[in-house]
């Protein structure tokens, strides 16, 4: 049976950079640095591992990152109700803020498919019932030609992965209930059946996390935050074990040049930890070596 130190190189986690209010959206860039926001403080950063972050732009409490097959950034802007990009010149572009003429919640989470294809979460549980225009928490793919619909309701939808075939979306469900639901895409993204891929409910008494932020390794090991930390199942959904952190981890990435650096941004700082098999990579870094 698989554990935790089959999984881990090393086995304590090691600070890198401090004295936030809540970090989120951990994101490597393969010219060697990475992206994450101070969810609280309204901003996005840059880093060099070693060095100090620097201040990307102001966000409207900004969240999930991902780039698209431009390399472009992407980030999930709850405050504001919208998924923006940056562009190249440093301007910002509105991706997705309605569904059928309705203001989306608050989206939370994106993830970008080999195809160029972009799939968002919007729970809409934090956001005042006279203002809750769609009615229900949901997954959203956006078609390359900018078409949106509505890939799956779900109760609080938070971090998304796909799988490295691609066939399944995997989704963190927050609230009420707390797991994660693997999704069986068909050749065109959309869903076809979904299923309960792992049961993340804790005692009571642990209050230091809920399912969120996930990736998945080479092998199909799937990470995803939770109490205590980081749970990490094995393919078959199998809990091979915790990674536990000292703070609230909210997301994390698989970073380096080797994608064996597990990022971990937790409540007022970011950690890593290495492990023995890579994380898969964001679909522009292939497209990127052509």
């Amino acid at each position: 049976m698989t554990t935790l130190k089959d999984i881990l190189e090393t086995t304590t986690l090691e600070k890198i950079a401090g004295g936030f209010l809540f970090t989120e959206g951990p994101l490597w860039h393969p010219d060697g640095f990475v992206y994450f926001v101070d969810l609280r403080s309204n901003l996005l950063y840059r880093m060099v591992i070693g060095e100090k972050p620097v201040k990307v732009r102001d966000t409207d409490e900004g969240n999930g990152t991902t780039f698209d097959l431009q390399g472009r950034l992407l980030n999930c802007e709850g405050g504001a109700r919208r998924v923006y990009r940056i562009e190249h010149d440093g301007s910002v572009t509105t991706v997705a803020d309605r569904f059928e003429g309705k203001r989306l919640s608050r989206p939370n989470d994106v993830i970008c498919a080999s195809d160029g294809s972009l799939y968002f979460t919007d729970p809409n549980y934090r956001v005042p019932l006279e203002q809750r225009e769609i009615g229900h928490g949901a997954i959203y793919r956006i078609a390359t030609d900018g078409t949106i619909s509505e890939a799956a309701k779900i109760e609080y939808p938070n971090g998304l992965a796909l799988s490295k075939d691609e066939r399944t979306l995997f989704a963190a469900n927050t609230r009420w209930n707390q797991y994660i639901t693997a999704m069986e895409l068909d050749s065109r993204g959309h869903v076809v059946r979904r299923r309960i891929f792992a049961d993340m409910s804790a005692d009571g008494s642990e209050t230091n996390g809920v399912p969120d932020g996930m990736k998945i390794d080479q092998d199909g090991r799937v990470f995803c935050t939770g109490a205590r930390g980081v749970w990490v199942f094995e393919p078959d959904g199998h809990l091979a074990g915790i990674i536990e952190t000292p703070e609230v981890c909210a997301n994390i990435a698989f970073i380096g040049d080797d994608l064996r650096t597990l990022m971990l941004t937790a409540s007022t700082s970011v950690y890593t930890i290495r492990v023995k098999t890579p994380g898969l990579p964001h679909p522009w870094y292939a497209a990127r070596r052509k």
